[in-house]
């Protein structure tokens, strides 16, 4: 298991190298929504892309890789794990939100609001 500091410093890293499409997604939209999101927040031994604590909703965004047999158990495993501390993840891909924009948006709002009620 990964010992609390190096989880944090890692976060860091991946703040400062976000993707292109988690970097679209940051400046355009979840820095500025009217509930907070996190960017690359560490939970438990993993970390997520986007949190909102108030709706205790995770946003993940998939490249390819995740559809490689490895990376989607994995991913089912990463899932289960944060269901389990009372999480709702909502799963996107690069390409919608390269070629979807407003959908995503739309789509994350959507849960948000569901998960607040």
């Amino acid at each position: 298991m990964q010992s609390d500091n190096l989880i944090r410093q890692r976060s860091q890293i991946l703040r400062k190298n976000m993707t292109k499409e988690e970097r679209h997604l940051w400046y355009d939209f979840l820095k500025a929504y009217p509930i907070q999101f996190k960017r690359q927040f560490p939970i438990g031994s993993y970390i997520v892309d986007f949190y909102c604590y108030k709706a205790k909703l995770v946003v993940e965004l998939d490249g390819s890789q995740h559809c490689e047999p490895d990376d989607m158990v994995y991913d089912q495993k990463r899932t289960r794990f944060l269901q389990q501390k009372g999480l709702y993840v909502l799963r996107l891909s690069n390409l919608d939100v390269l070629k979807n924009f407003d959908g995503v948006c739309q789509n994350i709002d959507l849960a948000v609001r569901e998960r607040m009620r």
